[in-house]
C-alpha cells in the first residue's frame, strides 16, 4: 500500500474584519476579579481574560455541572423522593421536606433560580444513589468536556471539602459552553420566575431567579450566581446579541454585576462575528486507495464563523493524509482546518461529504478499461 504521508496546505493566507467605529481598548478595561475570562459561545475563541488558568473556589457555580447531569440522565418528569440529607445541607434552600416528592424539572428551577443546596443532594442522590457517586460522575464528566483543571467535592458548592473543590475560569466557561448546548438547561437558566408545587402545603413555592443581569443587561440569558466567604463572589453569564454569543466567568469579584457588564459592552464593542466557511465548503479532496470513486471531498459540517476585531489577520490551513484507504463512511472526520489569529487559534475538524465502498474485482477492471477508454 501506498505509504500515507501528513501534509500542510495553506488555504487561505488572510482575511480583514470591516471597520468597528466606537471601541474601546482592552487597556481600558479593569475588573476587580481574581479570574476571569469571556469567550464566544460558537467558537469557544477566547475574547478577554485575566487569570482565567488559576484554579480557585467557584460557590454556587458548581450547580451548572449538577443540573446538565440531571438533565441528561434523568426523565424531567420522573419524581424525586427528597430523603433527610438535603435538608441537613443548610445555605440557600427551597425547603425541602424528608418525604416530599418533586418533580425533577421542578428540582431543576429550584436548583439554579434560587440556589437551592437541598435541591442540589436530593438530584446527586436521585441520580447516583449517593452523593459521593455523584461527585465522581460530575469529576468524570469534566474530564470529558476538557475541564482538567476542575474538581468537584460537592455538588452544591458550599465551603465543604473546599480544598478540594475548584475550578479556572476558563474551565467553568467551557462547561457553561457544553451545558448550554442543551436546550433544557437553556430554558431553565433564562428563566425569571418560576412557580412549582409544594407538596402537602396549601400553597406553591415562589421561584425568582438571583441573577439580576436577566433584569440589568439586554440580551442576558443566564448562567448562574455563586458566593461563600471562600470563595468570594461568582457569576456565569451568557449574552446574545444578534446572534453573538458570548460567555463571560467572573471569580472572586467583589464588582460581578459591574464587572461582567464591562467585560460584555467590551466584547461586543471590538468584535464582530465574521462567516470564514459556510457549512458544506468543500476545502480538499484526498485520493482514497481501492474507493469507488478514487477521490472523497473534504467539506465543513457547519458554518464557520468567528469573532474578529477590527482589521484583525487571520491564517488558515487544512492537516490531513494525502491519500487514505476505503471505506470510508459520510462524515467521517479525515482533516482539521486550523484557523489562526492574533491571540490563538482555533481547529475545526473536516469530514467526508459521501460515503466511499472498497471498489470490487469487476469495478477495477470496468474503470480500467473505462480509464483506457477500450470498448467491450
Amino acid at each position: 500500500m501506498q505509504h500515507m504521508r501528513l501534509f500542510i496546505i495553506i488555504f487561505l493566507s488572510t482575511l480583514l474584519l470591516f471597520p468597528n467605529s466606537n471601541a474601546y481598548s482592552e487597556n481600558d478595561l479593569t475588573t476587580t476579579a481574581k479570574s476571569t475570562i469571556a469567550i464566544d459561545f460558537n467558537s469557544g475563541r477566547i475574547l478577554y481574560e485575566k487569570n482565567s488558568y488559576v484554579k480557585l473556589q467557584m460557590a454556587s457555580t458548581t450547580k451548572i455541572m449538577t443540573a446538565i447531569l440531571a438533565i441528561e440522565n434523568c426523565d424531567l418528569n420522573e419524581y424525586v423522593y427528597v430523603g433527610i440529607n438535603p435538608t441537613l445541607v443548610g445555605g440557600s434552600s427551597i425547603w425541602l421536606e424528608p418525604g416530599e416528592r418533586i418533580k425533577m424539572e421542578d428540582l431543576l428551577y429550584g436548583l439554579m433560580l434560587e440556589s437551592g443546596n437541598d435541591a442540589a443532594i436530593a438530584i446527586a442522590e436521585h441520580v447516583s444513589g449517593n452523593t459521593k457517586d455523584f461527585i465522581e460522575l460530575m469529576n468524570k464528566k469534566a474530564v470529558k468536556i476538557g475541564a482538567y483543571d476542575t474538581h468537584f467535592a460537592n455538588p452544591h458548592g458550599l465551603d465543604i471539602g473546599i480544598d478540594d473543590h475548584y475550578t479556572t475560569a476558563y474551565d467553568l466557561a467551557l462547561i457553561t459552553q457544553y451545558a448550554l448546548k442543551n436546550p433544557v438547561f437553556k430554558k431553565i437558566v433564562s428563566t425569571k420566575y418560576k412557580t412549582i408545587p409544594w407538596e402537602n402545603h396549601n400553597w406553591n413555592r415562589q421561584l425568582k431567579n438571583h441573577n439580576k443581569l436577566l433584569w440589568l443587561y439586554d440580551g442576558v440569558y443566564g448562567v448562574k450566581t455563586g458566593y461563600t466567604k471562600k470563595a468570594g463572589r461568582c457569576l456565569v453569564t451568557a449574552s446574545d446579541k444578534n446572534g453573538f454569543d458570548i460567555i463571560v466567568v467572573t471569580l472572586n469579584c467583589p464588582d460581578d454585576w459591574n464587572d461582567t457588564i464591562k467585560i460584555l459592552n467590551y466584547v461586543y464593542e471590538n468584535y464582530q462575528q465574521k462567516t470564514i466557511l459556510r457549512k458544506g465548503t468543500v476545502v480538499k479532496s484526498i485520493k482514497v486507495n481501492n474507493g469507488f470513486p478514487d477521490k472523497v471531498d473534504l467539506i465543513t459540517g457547519q458554518d464557520i464563523k468567528i469573532p474578529l476585531k477590527k482589521d484583525e489577520k487571520i491564517n488558515t490551513f487544512v492537516l490531513s493524509l494525502d491519500n487514505i484507504q476505503a471505506p470510508i463512511k459520510e462524515k467521517d472526520v479525515l482533516g482539521l482546518l486550523y484557523i489562526e489569529f492574533n491571540n490563538g487559534r482555533l481547529r475545526i475538524p473536516l469530514i467526508a461529504k459521501q460515503s466511499i465502498n472498497k471498489e470490487n474485482f469487476v469495478e477495477k477492471i470496468s474503470n480500467l478499461l473505462y480509464n483506457l477508454k477500450l470498448e467491450y
